[in-house]
């Protein structure tokens, strides 16, 4: 929340008390720096960011570090999660052969993408690091130029050309046209879409258990309580739902990089 909403909090504002709705917007989504670590400033999102990071390097590390053949609770765990992205979405987009060697990338971005979405729930983090368009789109970057230099390096420079304008002999007289037009969708709209489609989820997202959650609050005062309780209702509606969707986006965003990398190795015609 920003500061003006937590004021909210701690002030007791209420309806009929004369203080007006502290409704969310984008100042719910700045926050100011915390603390400097070598002239880097670092605000709530950026340390929940390397929070998140730590918490899964960590986990992956104690499931693996001494794997046995039969697994403790927080190896099957692991497996679990690794075998659903290797097997569900790897091999089913790439094929056993072409996909292993890209295991590890859709793995560790599925699961930064869940963490990173996930903090939106949890208690005292409430905000999900994805909501800001900066780490969406570093990690579309990454895909981006995974894709691209794949391509170039499957294909050579030609074969790359054609990859990414769709070169198609038989269109004919709209052939220019449509390799145009078929370039400027891959290269520019592709990461663009990649990295908005989970910013503007997990914003919207964010926004509305804020509201709800705010409303909560703000109408707790005589005969408002009645429509806090429903308030209160939506936002446990919310979240769960809210719980849905940070899943959903984090397999999406992985299966869209399965399907760049795919069409990366596919040979032209």
């Amino acid at each position: 929340m920003s500061a003006d909403q937590m004021l909210a909090f701690e002030t007791d504002c209420h309806i009929f008390d004369g203080c007006g709705f502290p409704a969310p917007g984008l100042h719910s989504f700045v926050f100011k720096p915390l603390f400097t670590v070598g002239g880097i400033e670092f605000n709530k999102a950026m340390l929940l960011a390397v929070i998140g990071t730590v918490a899964i390097v960590w986990f992956f590390w104690a499931a693996f570090n001494n794997a046995k053949v039969v697994p403790g609770k927080l190896q099957m765990v692991g497996e679990a999660g690794y075998d659903f992205i290797r097997r569900g979405i790897v091999y089913e987009t790439l094929g056993k052969k072409e996909g292993e060697k890209y295991v590890p990338l859709v793995v560790s971005l599925f699961f930064f993408v869940w963490i990173m979405n996930l903090w939106s729930v949890i208690p005292f983090a409430q905000f999900p690091v994805t909501s800001l368009i900066a780490f969406p789109a570093a990690l579309a970057l990454v895909v981006y130029v995974t894709w691209v230099s794949l391509t170039f390096k499957r294909h050579g420079f030609v074969g790359a050309f054609k990859n990414f304008t769709g070169y198609d002999k038989s269109l004919g007289p709209v052939l220019p046209l449509a390799m145009v037009i078929e370039l400027f969708s891959n290269l520019l709209v592709r990461p663009f879409t990649h990295a908005v489609r989970l910013f503007a989820n997990m914003f919207a997202g964010h926004t509305l258990l804020l509201l709800f959650t705010i409303a909560t609050w703000y109408l707790l005062n005589g005969i408002g309580i009645a429509y806090a309780s429903v308030s209160f209702l939506m936002t446990l509606v919310m979240t769960a739902f809210e719980l849905f969707i940070q899943a959903i986006q984090a397999y999406v965003f992985v299966l869209l990089t399965c399907s760049y990398i795919q069409g990366a190795l596919a040979e032209h015609h």
